[in-house]
């Protein structure tokens, strides 16, 4: 109990530090609270069924398979964890999506990090009420090129229960897409 105390009792003295009004303490509380894109990313929490499709080059068919994924809200219900466990190529997969919505920039933001890499792919994104999509931004390591390449994936909410994500790579300097995937609710 004295720990949790004394970590309450930093973070307040730390919020105090850049807050030095009571429009700054303001602007903090608008900052930390969870808004209506939180509530937004929380009615996807679940269990779904994810399927793949990925393709390694332009005009070359798609690697299939499937995925189950479970989603959350964690941190206060700031950030969306989703965990993804199938197989890929006949080798078990394993990965980790953390979505949040940054109130005061008003984008989202997502990592990505599985077990068939050592890298943390990261993107920034902003919502589309007409197509009901975020089209994030962002950049992955490419171990080919031995550099930092980058990417655009457009998560698109279908319905309650079923919702999309394609990705779009670059490849001799023309954008192609490089993996479409499909969810599911699982009931």
């Amino acid at each position: 109990m004295k720990k949790i105390f004394l970590t309450a009792l930093t973070a307040l003295f730390a919020l105090s530090a850049f807050a030095q009004s009571e429009a700054d303490m303001q602007k903090w509380m608008e900052y930390a609270t969870p808004g209506d894109m939180h509530k937004m990313l929380a009615k996807y929490n679940g269990r779904w069924t994810a399927t793949t499709k990925m393709w390694m080059a332009p005009g070359q068919p798609p690697m299939e398979s499937t995925a189950e994924v479970t989603t959350d809200m964690y941190m206060g219900d700031r950030y969306q964890r989703s965990t993804y466990s199938g197989d890929f190529g006949g080798m078990p997969f394993n990965g980790e999506a953390t979505t949040g919505y940054d109130n005061t920039r008003k984008v989202f933001t997502n990592t990505w990090i599985d077990n068939m890499s050592t890298g943390i792919m990261y993107s920034e994104g902003t919502w589309n009420a007409a197509t009901k999509s975020v089209e994030f931004k962002g950049t992955a390591t490419d171990p080919m090129a031995g550099k930092a390449t980058p990417f655009r994936e457009v998560m698109t909410f279908n319905s309650d229960d079923s919702y999309k994500m394609e990705m779009y790579n670059i490849m001799d300097g023309n954008e192609y897409k490089s993996m479409e995937i499909t969810f599911t609710r699982k009931k």
